[in-house]
């Protein structure tokens, strides 16, 4: 089987370019299942249950969020009934949403997603260790499903590297989300676990983390409330990765990063069905 995911689709450019390439890259790389998280996907600040709708029809089996899950309001009142968006598994009991789940891709293949959230220079919610723990034990590979994708969105490379060597041999990846740099240290773990500490941003990276430049800097120079970020709008790099797993066990057999279009430079699978030229 073979994985897709892309890291924070952030505003209207990543938004525009992961609609118009989603279709081509199942295509042209043989996608059995991709998510994608798209915590600031509305105006670079949360979802709209509209704009779930266009990823879906593009392409996308399954949603994940982070810290930003709630900024758009009227998601909070939606997200219970749609089994394809997620928030972070370690919200408190009673929160909207769902923190984990099972969808059929391509092929009738079973696949868990799980989206948790770290807690280092981040809010303060649930362990996720445990609470990660707690839902693999209801569905293992290759048993009850055939693959299981981790999004832990955090700020420290510390966390998401523990949370990586923590689920190693039990699930099929874990990626990091949140910084909205992609690292270089895509992987498979001793125990076959496909890891990438931050698959970073589908945005602009002419930008302050896919911000507009200006007014982010002035923050630092001027230790003050300014002008609201928004979003940059120059073309978009869409980045992420792709995981080849083996069919007997579920666990990772390769992962290699994608980046595509924009400043960045270019990564294609060299185990995909076409180059990228």
């Amino acid at each position: 089987m073979r994985l897709l995911f892309l890291g924070d689709i952030v505003g209207r450019s990543g938004r525009q370019a992961a609609l118009q390439q989603l279709p081509v890259l199942r295509r042209r790389l043989g996608i059995d299942f991709a998510v994608i998280n798209a915590e600031n996907a509305a105006g670079g600040f949360g979802i709209t249950a509209k704009i779930a709708a266009e990823l879906y029809e593009a392409g996308a089996d399954c949603l994940t969020t982070g810290n930003h899950v709630w900024d758009q309001r009227e998601i909070i009142g939606q997200i219970d009934g749609d089994h394809r968006l997620l928030r972070p598994l370690n919200f408190p009991a009673g929160t909207p949403g769902r923190g984990a789940t099972v969808l059929e891709g391509r092929g009738g293949h079973r696949v868990m997603v799980v989206n948790a959230m770290a807690r280092l220079f981040m809010d303060p919610l649930d362990d996720p260790f445990p609470a990660v723990d707690g839902v693999l034990e209801d569905s293992a590979m290759p048993g009850d499903v055939d693959a299981v994708l981790v999004d832990f969105h955090g700020e420290a490379t510390s966390e998401k590297m523990a949370m990586g060597h923590h689920l190693d041999g039990r699930v099929t990846l874990v990626v990091g989300t949140h910084s909205h740099v992609p690292t270089a240290d895509a992987q498979v773990l001793p125990g076959g676990t496909a890891y990438q500490t931050d698959a970073g941003m589908c945005g602009d990276y002419d930008s302050v983390i896919g911000m507009k430049k200006e007014p982010a800097i002035a923050r630092f120079l001027k230790k003050m409330p300014g002008e609201r970020l928004t979003p940059a709008e120059a073309a978009a790099t869409l980045c992420g990765l792709v995981v080849e797993t083996d069919p007997a066990t579920g666990l990772a057999v390769a992962v290699e990063p994608l980046r595509l279009g924009g400043r960045l430079q270019p990564a294609w699978p060299s185990f995909a069905r076409e180059s990228a030229g």
